[in-house]
């Protein structure tokens, strides 16, 4: 028997979807170009605090919203990825071992992402608002990786949604739907997640957006 719990709290729901929109975003004003370069940086600005927000939230945040809830070691996640490949795989109420891999391998590549692009040049119009307290080296090398990284970050989304799709179709668990409604059926034996209330996401988010306005506002130029 089953019975349908909340599994994923608001702030992670709203930090995931707002992920998904600022990523599109992001792509498309880079390879738009020209006036929209000024709302690319903004975007990556939004990024940047929703990724500083994750992962204070992924330390103090709700159960199945901590790194200590899905972060795994290579055995367990190397036994979990084998277990889809035929009979059936351990339950999970949140982040499933590969899953919970592939949201810190995005999170770091995000990371990675936003603060090159806070020094990068594109030798046209838009310089990164810190790449004026960088070497011409260190710029350069920065405009790379903000460069390729972006490939390597669209590779896992598209990683990701294939996942999504085949938890849906082959293992019958809809992990978008739970991602929206933040609720999911779990056997009656396991016990449903402890969520945590609003505000402490509200304080932490406000904090991480602070942060990011005085980085590329208000740091010593």
């Amino acid at each position: 028997m089953t019975s349908v719990v909340k599994v994923w709290d608001l702030p992670v729901r709203l930090f995931h979807w707002s992920l998904v929109v600022l990523i599109v975003f992001s792509v498309t004003s880079g390879k738009l170009g020209g006036n929209w370069m000024e709302w690319h940086l903004r975007s990556g600005y939004c990024i940047l605090a929703l990724v500083l927000f994750r992962i204070v939230w992924g330390l103090t945040g709700s159960q199945t919203a901590r790194f200590s809830d899905f972060v795994h070691g290579p055995k367990r996640v190397l036994g979990y990825a084998r277990s889809l490949l035929g009979g059936a795989t351990p339950f999970h109420a949140g982040h499933n071992p590969t899953g919970g891999l592939m949201i810190v391998l995005m999170l770091i590549l995000l990371l990675v992402q936003t603060t090159t692009g806070l020094f990068a040049d594109d030798d046209i119009a838009t310089r990164g608002p810190l790449a004026d307290k960088a070497s011409g080296a260190i710029v350069s090398l920065f405009t790379t990786i903000h460069r390729i990284n972006i490939n390597v970050i669209l590779a896992c989304v598209a990683l990701h949604i294939c996942a999504a799709l085949f938890y849906l179709t082959v293992k019958k668990d809809n992990l978008i739907k739970a991602m929206i409604t933040g609720t999911k059926a779990i056997p009656d034996d396991h016990p449903a997640p402890s969520l945590s209330g609003h505000a402490p996401a509200v304080i932490i988010i406000a904090v991480a957006a602070a942060f990011v306005v005085w980085l590329v506002k208000f740091y010593p130029r």
